[in-house]
């Protein structure tokens, strides 16, 4: 179940929680080419959490809050209940979910902010995006003119990145806005060996800012949350009798149909954040560790998927289960494309020898998802 809304926000970004998690992994140098990785310092068994992380920063993609997936606008919790989410993903106002009691969204506890009116979750998101950098990026009451330069910079980033999204200029924005409002300590770790430097106005400059860019681009942690989501999780652990939970499941499933059919692929409120210690997870294609977001807002848990020895590295994958599945060749393009490496992982290694072409087979395979993998994507965040 997630946590009631507010129960996480306030504390330091990038602090960790959960019992002994701080202890289970460390970030090491591993060499110069490969730069640093993350390793377990204690033996951890399968399906237990490495460690709960908060993000240094985060923000919404702009197209997915421009079309009303509506989060709070620090901790990304979904603010929708989930049935206010199912009616709006399969465009149809007079659905109704049953045991709406399950809903996790608690709307007594948002707030706004009382110059520009975007949303949080909480008084105690409200009042940590203040301190940390809404003050300096609040429009007051010129949240809707265009002509405001942070309008602008937002309406020509959406114009430059369609979804699919990877990432945010508000990402950035808030980086700036957090080190104006005194807060460079928070940034600190995360930048002193990748980009740090004493001058502000060097991320203004050509070369700087191509390099924060390249930072968010390579670093950056995409996140997931929804309020329907956490209703399916709800009712599935509840106690029901047999025909009760056959009724409830074929109601689910059927649900999952026709909002893949009216929604297609964007079902979550979707972000992206900076995280000190999940950024040095490097990928492997057989990974022994995956992220996730099972708080419902911007908390991310490393859950192992195999039992992972003290001193072992842990990988996470930058792919998906269907790309993974893909031939070498296949995988290593994506990853040169999207985060300029090529994997050296057991498997890339064991497949060294393969042909470098993408099979037919493989191509006609692309974009077939079954009804299972489409559940566990959807309920996955």
């Amino acid at each position: 179940m997630a946590a009631a809304a507010g129960d996480v926000c306030g504390a330091v970004p990038g602090s960790r929680g959960g019992a002994g998690a701080a202890a289970a992994a460390e970030a090491r140098f591993i060499s110069s080419a490969k730069g640093k990785g993350l390793f377990a310092t204690k033996n951890i068994r399968k399906g237990e959490t490495v460690f709960v992380e908060k993000p240094v920063v985060s923000s919404q993609f702009l197209w997915n809050a421009l079309y009303n997936y509506r989060a709070c606008d620090h901790c990304l919790r979904a603010l929708e209940t989930a049935e206010e989410n199912a009616q709006r993903l399969l465009g149809k106002s007079s659905l109704v979910l049953p045991h709406p009691e399950q809903c996790s969204i608690r709307k007594d506890l948002h707030q706004q902010c009382p110059r520009c009116q975007v949303t949080y979750c909480s008084a105690e998101c409200r009042q940590a995006a203040l301190e940390q950098y809404h003050h300096v990026l609040c429009l007051g009451p010129s949240r809707d003119d265009p002509t405001h330069p942070l309008n602008k910079l937002q309406e020509a980033w959406r114009n430059m990145h369609y979804p699919p999204e990877t990432s945010s200029i508000m990402l950035m924005a808030r980086m700036v806005a957090t080190i104006k409002q005194g807060q460079l300590e928070l940034l600190r770790l995360l930048f002193t060996e990748a980009l740090y430097d004493e001058h502000l106005s060097r991320w203004f400059t050509p070369e700087g800012f191509r390099s924060l860019f390249a930072l968010v681009g390579t670093n950056g942690q995409g996140i997931g949350t929804s309020s329907l989501s956490q209703w399916v999780h709800a009712c599935d652990a509840l106690d029901l009798p047999m025909l009760q939970r056959e009724e409830l499941d074929a109601f689910i499933d059927q649900l999952y149909k026709d909002i893949e059919k009216e929604s297609g692929e964007f079902l979550n409120c979707e972000g992206s954040g900076l995280y000190v210690l999940q950024s040095c997870c490097n990928h492997s294609c057989i990974p022994n560790a995956e992220t996730s977001f099972p708080e419902n807002n911007f908390l991310l848990h490393l859950t192992a998927l195999e039992d992972i020895e003290a001193g072992e590295e842990i990988c996470i994958s930058y792919l998906d289960c269907c790309q993974r599945e893909r031939s070498r060749h296949s995988r290593n393009k994506i990853l040169r494309e999207n985060y300029l490496f090529t994997c050296s992982c057991p498997k890339c290694l064991a497949q060294a020898d393969d042909a470098d072409v993408t099979s037919d087979e493989e191509e006609e395979g692309e974009g077939e998802t079954d009804d299972a993998e489409l559940e566990d994507e959807m309920t996955d965040v």
